[in-house]
């Protein structure tokens, strides 16, 4: 029978040999420089040696096979059956009947199915935004079907399709004690996870199917919220709205598009940012997009990218929290931000009036500001915010009153500045300024331009501003401080 050799062995004697004359005391003097290195080998060896004893060899060496009953790939736990996981969360998905009245006088009708999860236990249900979302909604029924048969109508409490999200309550009598599914992170799932989605296929009542995350963060091109989680868990129509789980029974995602022409291929929006939104559609029916007040710099760095501030809007939120340009946010509530694009999402989704927790690098060192979040200024106030007319300090976005602007307007040209935008929470908003106001006086000057307001306002330096201003027919004096 052959005897096993340690092919190191004759390297490793000699080794230990020399190492145990340089710790002899009389040589430790003179080879004390080296003992730390041949110790360092002698590790090395010697773990060699006891991770060799759990491999074997290939012929001439050409391949490595693993001999030992231990794990091979420590961490890892090869999944055997799904089924208590599956009975421990199945209870908490529903399946969604949308039913709609086409042509009331004909009677005809038009029906949809999806799926979705419980979310509370007093029946509140999230699924898609796209199944619920109807041309006549006031004339569409939603119809909950549990899995124990038990039967809800339900009502929309909000929804956004710019993240296909929607909100519901079951409604009735039996409406509570529900089995309410448990949330999990999305952001500590990773490529290679095992997941399991189970939804309603082509009104096939909870069928499961299982597989990986493909990948993260994909962008497909719906909506500015792209930000799907990509599995080969098969999700086929009447899956959306359906949770995915992970191995602990928590929802991960909401199981939301396919490309038809590839198999293995779903999308889901990751449960965190679902979790920022709920609030949001809970409070005001629909998506309202919070602000921060910046504008960001995509600029690279090694092995990423980061999100630089280069400008900060004038008494937006960011400029009331001490946000200056040049830094740079790494972190919303916690969650790392290296884009622009990841910062309007977790931004954008959270309510005007939430506080956000912002980690920035300024000058090298890291500092954390807490943010109150206001209402998305409309597009074309947020484009005048940046025209010359644009009075930050005030909050003011005035326009002159050429004759091109006062005709339609039935105005006198050049008699007044007109004003076409008001910013948020800013002096001019408090004191009750709105957009179409004709600002007359600037403290007691009249005033015919934009370029009369500020000569106005650089002689009478001060903490407030006396402004004499006609909305319709009524002209009235309104004090601004700042």
């Amino acid at each position: 029978m052959a005897r096993v050799v340690n092919p190191r062995a004759p390297v490793l004697l000699p080794l230990l040999a020399l190492l145990s004359l340089v710790l002899v005391p009389g040589a430790r003097a003179q080879q004390g420089a080296l003992a730390p290195w041949l110790q360092a080998r002698a590790r090395e060896h010697a773990a060699w040696a006891e991770d060799s004893s759990r491999v074997n060899s290939g012929p001439m060496g050409l391949w490595r096979e693993w001999a030992s009953s231990e794990p091979m790939l420590p961490g890892f736990v090869p999944p055997t059956s799904l089924a208590p996981l599956i009975r421990a969360v199945e209870a908490g998905v529903v399946n969604i009947n949308v039913m709609e009245t086409v042509h009331p006088l004909r009677g005809a009708t038009r029906s949809a199915s999806g799926s979705g999860f419980i979310l509370t236990p007093d029946g509140l249900v999230v699924t898609n935004n796209h199944v619920v979302a109807r041309e006549n909604e006031a004339a569409s029924e939603i119809l909950v079907r549990l899995s124990d048969g038990r039967e809800f109508q339900a009502e929309v409490v909000g929804r956004d399709a710019s993240t296909d999200v929607a909100l519901l309550r079951l409604l009735g009598k039996g409406v509570g004690g529900l089995p309410a599914v448990y949330l999990g992170d999305s952001d500590r799932m990773e490529v290679g996870d095992w997941v399991v989605a189970i939804g309603n296929p082509f009104g096939l009542d909870h069928s499961v199917s299982h597989g990986m995350i493909s990948a993260k963060e994909r962008v497909i091109g719906v909506g500015p919220f792209d930000d799907f989680i990509q599995t080969d868990a098969l999700i086929n129509p009447g899956n959306s709205g359906g949770p995915l789980f992970n191995m602990r029974g928590e929802v991960v995602g909401v199981n939301t598009a396919i490309i038809s022409e590839g198999q293995g291929i779903g999308f889901a929006v990751p449960i965190n940012m679902v979790k920022d939104l709920l609030p949001n559609l809970r409070k005001n029916g629909q998506l309202q997009k919070g602000w921060l007040g910046v504008v960001i710099d995509e600029q690279p760095q090694v092995g990423t990218r980061a999100a630089v501030v280069t400008r900060v809007y004038p008494t937006s939120p960011a400029a009331q929290a001490g946000i200056r340009p040049g830094d740079q946010v790494v972190r919303v509530n916690g969650k790392q931000v290296d884009s622009f694009q990841q910062l309007l999402r977790k931004v954008a989704i959270m309510a005007p009036g939430s506080e956000a927790k912002l980690t920035l690098l300024r000058d090298g060192e890291s500092q954390e500001v807490l943010v109150k979040l206001s209402a998305r200024p409309a597009q074309e106030v947020l484009a005048a915010m940046n025209s010359p007319g644009n009075l930050g300090e005030l909050g003011l976005v005035l326009r002159d009153v050429t004759p091109e602007v006062a005709a339609p307007m039935g105005l006198e040209p050049y008699a007044g500045v007109l004003v076409s935008g008001v910013l948020p929470r800013s002096p001019a908003a408090s004191a009750g300024l709105r957009t179409g106001d004709v600002v007359l006086e600037v403290n007691r000057r009249k005033v015919k331009d934009v370029a009369a307001v500020r000569g106005a306002l650089e002689k009478g330096a001060s903490a407030s501003v006396l402004l004499r201003v006609q909305r319709g027919d009524v002209q009235q004096y309104v004090a601004l401080k700042y």
